[in-house]
């Protein structure tokens, strides 16, 4: 009998952020941040263990989390405290102090994605891994539209022949929802993003990630359409 994969999910938090203060600990529709996408990553059966890698464990305990054995608090290193730090190195932290077979690693700015789109995620991850079509994936929003540079030069088509935006050579913007990857392919890169990566599109509520102010009102707006959505369906 095959023996089920040990899944990781990586959630790292800090106490911190530059564009929206405190945003991974302020109220968003009746609860923290941080737990929507926490209790969202709980209801996904095939997650074996959540890993919160923070410098923020004590106002993590103001707001009533503590640690179970499925959730685990990891003090973030000082060396890999502040603005700057990428995150590849706090995840090569995480990597080198916790087993797993898969790793899948979001935020705490995605409180919209939902557990069928992870479980889904996962399901074609696994498949493509097992058959060598992929050592990671990462998740997109799929874009057709017309760009243009900064001096008004067009990237994409021809306005001297203008054709309907839906026939335009689709393009992908990483929307940083959701990593799947494992050991190997993370020593490969030392990324999140391996040498064979495979790209997964997400819905467009789901794929909010709050960065600003803006990006805060339009999830809060998402957030209140999706459930009013729910309630009826």
């Amino acid at each position: 009998m095959t023996q089920r994969p040990r899944i990781v999910a990586l959630l790292p938090m800090k106490a911190n952020s530059e564009r929206v203060k405190g945003k991974n600990f302020r109220d968003f529709c009746g609860k923290p941040l941080f737990r929507w996408i926490l209790d969202t990553l709980s209801t996904v059966e095939e997650i074996d263990q959540i890993i919160i890698n923070t410098d923020a464990r004590h106002i993590l305990a103001q707001n009533g989390l503590v640690e179970t054995d499925r959730i685990v608090i990891r003090d973030r290193k000082p060396e890999l405290c502040g603005d700057l730090v990428s995150m590849n190195l706090i995840l090569a932290d995480d990597v080198a102090n916790v087993p797993a077979d898969i790793y899948l690693m979001t935020h705490t700015t995605n409180p919209l994605l939902s557990a069928d789109t992870i479980r889904k995620a996962l399901a074609a991850f696994m498949e493509a891994h097992a058959t060598g079509k992929a050592d990671s994936l990462f998740t997109v929003n799929k874009v057709q539209t017309r760009f243009y540079r900064a001096d008004c030069s067009p990237v994409n088509h021809d306005p001297d022949n203008l054709i309907p935006t839906q026939h335009l050579e689709p393009w992908f913007e990483e929307n940083s929802n959701l990593y799947i990857f494992t050991r190997d392919s993370f020593a490969k890169t030392n990324a999140r993003i391996g040498k064979q990566p495979m790209m997964c599109e997400t819905p467009p509520f789901e794929s909010i990630d709050i960065d600003t102010s803006d990006d805060w009102d339009f999830a809060v707006v998402a957030a209140r359409y999706l459930h009013e959505r729910r309630k009826v369906e």
